[in-house]
């Protein structure tokens, strides 16, 4: 029989591993006005789902969709400022 003891000591040698790092919070960060309106788009058609969509409901995903290419067309700029340095 195999013991799991050495195995165990192998995963609880460094608790931070699996953790995001501080460079993937920042770039959650930076992306997160996209994700909740990714959110909302997903909420929108959520909802379309077990019933037929009313006009109200297709304005909802119309305007969530807009939202969101909004939002990536913003994402898009801001990163290509960044690498530019700011210069437009």
């Amino acid at each position: 029989m195999l013991s799991i003891a050495a195995l165990q000591a192998v995963v609880t040698v460094n608790p931070s591993v699996g953790e995001p790092s501080d460079a993937e919070l920042d770039a959650i960060e930076w992306e997160m006005p996209l994700i909740l309106a990714e959110v909302d788009l997903l909420d929108a058609e959520i909802v379309t789902l077990d019933r037929p969509a009313t006009m109200l409901d297709e304005r909802r995903v119309r305007r969530a969709r807009n939202r969101v290419l909004a939002e990536r067309r913003d994402l898009t700029n801001r990163a290509g400022l960044a690498r530019a340095g700011g210069v437009a």
